[in-house]
């Protein structure tokens, strides 16, 4: 068993910390609201909290970063005491959707220490990280993502090595433009079909029965259909996907209109307050314009 530090504890870190622990691994956490770190630990068993991420990542096999964005995951695993502190014959993982720049600045700078870096993002919610069926896309060395696998496996149904650091940024990009893109047509349908005539819950029962049936589709049926449904991905995170997507098509001179105009809509959901609420509430969002 390894002894095993999260980074983060928001939904996802928690649930990842919590599968960690009862696969038997040691667990450390850290969290920038220690309040939140601290509950966290009452409910696990064995679990410690640290006080800040040097002591968090000190004398760990692998340290698994599930912060907000890249620019908070740069800040905490680049800091100079925690640099100092990291394993070199462990590895760090960073399960974020950071984005490609900052997978590039932590594998460099953290290479040049000696520390082995995997960028591991993820295809999943907390439902899957409690069902042990993520699939993580790994960019990195084959040993290093070796040495991660044993405790991703506490969580993930399948890691996938899909090429060099960096590279599972970029291929987690690729599938959630299909899943904002998807996010976005599915909200456009219901309210076609709404505006036909047609229930929410009728249309959403054929759409989720017809060639479009996503996984997508089945799992968000209860956000589209009932606004009280927990978050499980707010559409500032899904703005801030869309905005890594964009850099990344520019960077590679692709070309992504779909995604694009996806965007649109997502930015003014958002400049309209929706922010907070889950990305289903896109449809909401839409169907207020369409009867404006």
């Amino acid at each position: 068993m390894a002894e095993v530090t999260v980074l983060g504890t928001g939904r996802m870190g928690s649930a990842m910390a919590r599968r960690v622990a009862g696969a038997g691994h040691g667990l450390t956490v850290w969290n920038r609201s220690a309040a939140a770190a601290r509950a966290l630990a009452a409910s696990v068993p064995g679990a410690r909290v640290a006080s800040d991420p040097a002591e968090a990542v000190h004398g760990r096999d692998v340290v698994l970063s599930v912060l907000a964005d890249g620019a908070a995951t740069c800040a905490v695993l680049l800091d100079t005491e925690v640099v100092a502190a990291l394993p070199r014959d462990g590895v760090v993982c960073d399960l974020a959707t950071s984005g490609v720049a900052a997978a590039h600045e932590l594998g460099g700078a953290l290479a040049a220490a000696g520390v082995p870096f995997v960028d591991a993002p993820v295809s999943g919610s907390v439902p899957a990280v409690d069902a042990g069926t993520l699939l993580v896309m790994a960019g990195g060395e084959p040993a290093a993502i070796a040495t991660a696998e044993a405790v991703l496996a506490a969580f993930a149904r399948r890691v996938v090595r899909v090429g060099d650091v960096a590279s599972g940024q970029a291929m987690k990009l690729a599938v959630n433009l299909v899943v904002h893109d998807l996010n976005a047509a599915l909200s456009e349908a219901l309210i076609l079909a709404e505006h036909a005539g047609i229930t929410r819950e009728n249309a959403y029962d054929v759409l989720a029965d017809s060639v479009v049936a996503a996984p997508y589709v089945g799992y968000k049926r209860a956000a589209f259909l009932d606004p009280a449904t927990p978050v499980a991905m707010s559409l500032d995170l899904v703005r801030k996907d869309l905005r890594l997507i964009a850099e990344l098509a520019a960077a590679l001179e692709v070309t992504t209109a779909v995604t694009t105009a996806a965007g649109e809509v997502v930015d003014a959901a958002c400049q309209a307050g929706h922010g907070p609420e889950d990305m289903a509430a896109l449809s909401r969002f839409r169907q207020l314009g369409a009867l404006s």
